[in-house]
């Protein structure tokens, strides 16, 4: 796969704060797949993989015109009753089709699923005829072709039934099943890594003193990576050292396609994911006009990528979501995403100030969308009430209960 540009992160001259939309178009722009390919995956192996290749149907689905029901086939339409038709001896099972044709103005015996006979395109449901000394009586009209399948009504033979990019699920792997695919060519799994830094932070586990906090972020953000299939590389916990985070980011970069930070990525005296990127790669500072977010450090370090989160853990799993998430999947060989969002009416008041954009945490009750009580960027126990965001644009809006607002479920996600 052809590397990433040091500069492809680069805003242009003059640009300061960038509005959400035309952060994620850059970043859809500047990315591409950097991962190689496995051949020939098993089925039972690729859920969850992004296909490489477009995979063409080698046969058709159904190959062989079928019957929807139970009943007896006969050669159709039936216009005039009441009409009765001699049955001929044998039947047409699933597994076990009938052997010969069968002749004009008689009908068969016919199971679900089994092959329409030769001689015959039309299916009555045993319930709607009467079957009397060998005679075939029908009740009603019928027109020719009902309760059949015909042959490859669903996928014809060399049809393009998956395309490139695609992230194959179980119904997906159905289909490629159902026409005989046994195997297909998948991007490699994304190498994801996850550092967290700070002084003050402790691994779950450790003994801790009132001025330090547990890591949230790492097993937030690893979980998350996980939970999106990608593969997980644990970059552990960088103290505020350049030493430590310039040993811990070239970790990362020997070892992972993608690495995700938390926290020292403004420019305070201890920020130094952000000096060292500044040091020894090639960093462009993004001020996202988002809230909660803002700082979003987007970086290349010995030609890996690197995506700076903020520290907070609201702030870090807003924009995880939001920039990190279609980044991931388009560098991992999937397709550029925007989450599919809805217009629900609001059960909150808001005074909403121009200026950025906001991710309120959010879950759906009775068809209206709630919101929770504090909008603090540190305030976790938030991020376990929602099952979504609302997503508010940059202008000014007051909001009343019954308020359209564009509500933005988890699942939209991957999750």
């Amino acid at each position: 796969m052809k590397a990433l540009r040091n500069d492809c992160f680069a805003l242009p001259p003059g640009v300061n704060w960038t509005p959400v939309d035309e952060a994620l178009e850059r970043l859809r722009s500047r990315l591409h797949p950097v991962v190689g390919v496995d051949q020939g995956v098993p089925l039972s192996q690729a859920n969850g993989r992004i296909l490489a290749r477009d995979v063409y149907a080698p046969r058709a689905h159904p190959p062989s015109s079928n019957s929807a029901v139970d009943g007896y086939a006969f050669a159709g339409p039936v216009t005039d009753v009441p009409c009765t038709l001699p049955l001929v001896d044998g039947r047409s099972a699933a597994g076990e089709p009938y052997v010969g044709q069968v002749p004009a103005g008689h009908a068969i015996r016919i199971l679900t699923g089994a092959v329409i006979p030769a001689g015959t395109d039309t299916v009555v449901l045993e319930e709607d005829c009467d079957l009397i000394d060998g005679q075939l009586h029908l009740n009603g009209t019928l027109k020719a072709g009902a309760n059949a399948r015909q042959a490859g009504e669903d996928i014809q033979a060399q049809d393009r039934i998956l395309t490139a990019s695609t992230r194959l699920t179980p119904t997906q792997i159905s289909v490629l099943a159902s026409v005989g695919v046994a195997s297909v060519d998948v991007y490699q799994r994304l190498r994801v890594g996850v550092l967290s830094t700070g002084d003050e932070v402790k691994p779950v586990g450790s003994a801790v003193t009132d001025w330090q906090i547990y890591d949230a972020n790492r097993p937030m953000l690893s979980a998350l990576v996980t939970q999106l299939d990608y593969e997980l590389v644990d970059l552990g916990h960088a103290l505020d050292r350049a030493e430590d985070v310039k040993a811990a980011l070239e970790r990362g970069a020997e070892q992972c396609d993608l690495v995700l930070t938390s926290g020292g990525v403004s420019a305070g005296d201890e920020d130094h994911v952000s000096k060292t990127l500044k040091a020894h790669g090639d960093i462009s500072n993004w001020r996202i006009a988002i809230k909660p977010g803002r700082p979003l450090a987007l970086a290349m370090f010995h030609g890996t990528p690197v995506v700076g989160l903020p520290g907070n853990p609201v702030a870090a799993w807003v924009c995880a979501l939001r920039f990190g998430a279609p980044a991931m999947a388009l560098l991992a060989g999937a397709k550029w995403f925007e989450p599919q969002s809805y217009d629900v009416p609001a059960n909150f008041t808001k005074n909403k100030k121009p200026g950025r954009s906001e991710m309120l945490r959010a879950r759906v009750r009775d068809g209206k969308v709630d919101v929770f009580g504090s909008e603090g960027s540190g305030r976790v126990t938030g991020l376990a009430w929602s099952e979504g965001l609302v997503e508010l644009d940059e202008s000014a809006r007051q909001i009343e209960p019954g308020t359209p607002v564009r509500f933005i479920p988890y699942a939209s996600f991957g999750l």
